[in-house]
């Protein structure tokens, strides 16, 4: 697949983006050698390839789920404009 100016204009209308006339060729050529290194991507053979997560096989070490501050709701909702039931209260904001 091979852009040609008018594609890069009607890209840039459909994204909203202004570009200069003089640098629609540049436009135009990154983003073929894009769509060419895509192609040669594509090519490439993955069967039997498993998909990874992350390319080592590092584990993400965890602290323990223990409580570290005491619950300071209610000194916090005491200076608090509008509460209920231990709940914030704010205004309506979306329709």
């Amino acid at each position: 697949m091979s852009l040609d100016r008018s594609d890069v204009e009607q890209i840039a209308h459909l994204a909203r983006l202004q570009i200069d006339a003089a640098d629609i060729d540049s436009y135009s050529q990154a983003l073929n050698s894009i769509l060419n290194l895509v192609d040669q991507m594509q090519a490439t053979n993955t069967e039997g390839v498993e998909p990874l997560a992350h390319p080592l096989d590092a584990v993400q070490r965890l602290r323990a789920d223990e409580v570290s501050e005491t619950n300071q709701r209610e000194a916090l909702q005491a200076v608090a404009p509008a509460t209920e039931n231990g709940l914030f209260l704010v205004p309506k904001v979306i329709e």
